[in-house]
């Protein structure tokens, strides 16, 4: 911390959700002792864990997180029908977090609640709604509905699809912000049980200004760690007026 008080008020929510796309233990051994303070989920994307050769001395540097493996190996377990085999692997690994997600292949919605309600006996389950294919575009309804129906069957944290990229599920094609959806979706579920991916900066930004500063955020890259938390502070400029001035903002 600086040797100074700025006077800022300390942040009482707001989950920073992380991705991983590979990193290894010394790396997040690195990241820890700079940002751990602001890491709340660490999400190895994709399948990234089931080919990291040292995946338990990983799991072991991050074991005061939350990990996740990514819901599109989740989707491979299901497709493979492995489901059974893949508690058992979670287990072995001492993970306690699951996410599930069908926004790969097609899981009949039945199907998907009932994988909800089952993992949810013995795993807190982070569930994701939103497609992968840029071409499909769920209406605001059915995002509310589903993502209400999720958290009713068991999940913990719901998601919001915007992949890595910032170019499906909540965003369209060429990168905007779907705000229709977004309003919809924290007027229906409720700001503490949605997290929203957001991995880029102006979108980070945006969901501060729009929400506040303890918005919950996902699909942050492990350098942006620390810019997320300037902005939810309002320490960098894209949200100073909003977050470090509030009301006085533009008074002077």
């Amino acid at each position: 911390m600086p040797g100074f008080d700025l006077g800022l008020e300390p942040r009482s929510g707001g989950l920073t959700h992380v991705i991983d796309k590979g990193l290894g233990p010394r790396a997040w051994e690195d990241v820890l002792e700079t940002a751990g303070d602001y890491v709340d989920i660490v999400k190895l994307g994709w399948g990234t864990a089931y080919v990291t050769p040292n995946l338990r001395r990983k799991l072991d540097v991050l074991r005061e997180k939350r990990v996740v493996i990514g819901g599109t190996f989740f989707e491979a377990v299901v497709a493979r029908d492995r489901v059974d085999e893949y508690k058992v692997w979670l287990g072995e690994l001492g993970l306690t977090h699951v996410e599930i997600s069908d926004g790969a292949i097609d899981i009949p919605r039945d199907r998907k609640l009932e994988l909800i309600a089952d993992f949810a006996r013995d795993f807190t389950v982070l569930s994701e709604v939103g497609s992968k294919d840029s071409s499909v575009e769920f209406d605001a309804d059915e995002w509310a509905t589903w993502l209400r129906e999720e958290l009713d069957t068991g999940a913990w944290k719901v998601i919001t699809e915007a992949r890595e990229s910032g170019t499906a599920g909540i965003f369209t094609s060429g990168g905007d912000m779907r705000t229709d959806v977004i309003a919809s979706v924290a007027e229906a579920v409720g700001l503490a049980d949605v997290v929203f991916e957001a991995p880029t900066k102006a979108a980070q930004a945006w969901f501060v200004k729009q929400f506040g500063p303890e918005v919950n955020l996902g699909n942050i890259p492990p350098d942006e760690i620390i810019p997320l938390e300037t902005l939810r502070r309002g320490l960098r400029a894209d949200t100073l007026k909003e977050v470090l001035l509030g009301d006085r903002a533009g008074a002077s």
